[in-house]
């Protein structure tokens, strides 16, 4: 199995000191729909960065930002809709159930071992999860498009009883369906267990950004896993680097872009990662589809709630300890 062959780089059972063992991913997001990444309100600009166009063409262009929150906070939450229909997040210090955003987490569930947690001087657990901003490959003035919201009455048409038309919301900007992002994201000391909840709630994650209700359809795959002592390239310097070797095949580079020939680029770069430092080695497509596949079925009907519950009885050893030293400054094993 290929879960097997990145057992060097996965941790036996959770450790709270890290050992230097990673496991990075390369991950290709692209928009089914219209998208939505801001920092602010309705009406703000997409979330975009002037970045060097590649590693060899160093002009300078914007590119979509979909910054590391946009990423893990949704695929977080799909997550805890599973712990929590298996009743396996737990009870916080103020006696309601673990939440996020609320600075009150349980500390004891595989979310908050795993992504982490700070509770205001009562403890903290560093993420385990590393992500970055993935950036889109073309120019972001390609795209992005506007659409104008308008008011509809009860009715279903934009004219109240007595005829009157309604007037535009507002102007609002959006990125196009078929944008492609490119992402790296890096674990650190995880189980199989664990890489196998996190891959999960990456290829069971559909939406994303803003008005996640109605547009931000996404669709995630994975395209290359390695195991080594090191972070792999950034998100940043491998679009780069797929940049370069498209503009090198004389490929337009204009949207809407094709998926297989931004695929068959992307791979060719990360090929050569194994010679980066710190890099050991890379499951073939082959072991990688394999890993999907364990991954799917652990994820499945028969087999999730038997999975879950093994992943957080994992932690049961940890959790004694730390009630154990519970409001006792100091006591206990101490957590990085």
């Amino acid at each position: 199995m290929s879960i097997a062959k990145l057992q060097p780089f996965l941790a036996p059972s959770y450790e709270n000191f890290p050992k230097g063992r990673t496991i990075g991913m390369v991950v290709l997001r692209t928009t089914q729909s219209e998208t939505i990444f801001r920092t602010e309100g309705t009406g703000e600009p997409m979330c975009s960065e002037y970045v060097q166009a590649g590693i060899e063409d160093t002009e300078s262009i914007p590119r979509l930002v979909m910054t590391k929150r946009k990423q893990v906070a949704p695929e977080r939450r799909k997550g805890r809709e599973f712990l929590r229909s298996h009743n396996l997040l737990h009870t916080a210090k103020t006696n309601e159930l673990c939440a996020l955003n609320t600075n009150a987490p349980c500390e004891m569930c595989v979310d908050c071992f795993l992504y982490g947690f700070a509770a205001g001087g009562e403890g903290a657990q560093k993420s385990r999860v590393w992500t970055e901003d993935a950036f889109s490959v073309l120019h972001s003035t390609e795209l992005i498009g506007d659409r104008t919201i308008n008011a509809i009455f009860e009715t279903g048409t934009m004219r109240d009883e007595k005829g009157n038309a309604s007037t535009a919301l507002n102007t609002s900007e959006y990125i196009k369906p078929g944008v492609h992002f490119l992402d790296i994201l890096t674990l650190k000391d995880v189980t199989a267990d664990e890489l196998r909840y996190t891959l999960g709630n990456i290829l069971l994650t559909t939406r994303y950004g803003a008005v996640s209700s109605r547009v931000g359809r996404m669709d995630n795959q994975i395209l290359g896993i390695f195991g080594g002592i090191a972070e792999l390239p950034s998100s940043l310097e491998l679009v780069q680097g797929v940049y370069d070797k498209l503009k090198a095949k004389n490929t337009a580079l204009e949207h809407p872009f094709k998926t297989k020939s931004l695929v068959d680029a992307t791979q060719e770069i990360i090929s050569t990662w194994t010679n980066k430092r710190g890099v050991f080695m890379q499951l073939s497509a082959a072991e990688r589809d394999e890993l999907i596949a364990d991954v799917d079925r652990h994820w499945s009907l028969p087999e999730q709630e038997t999975f879950l519950k093994r992943l957080d009885e994992s932690y049961a050893p940890w959790r004694k300890v730390k009630s154990e030293g519970s409001g006792k400054k100091g006591k206990g094993k101490k957590s990085e």
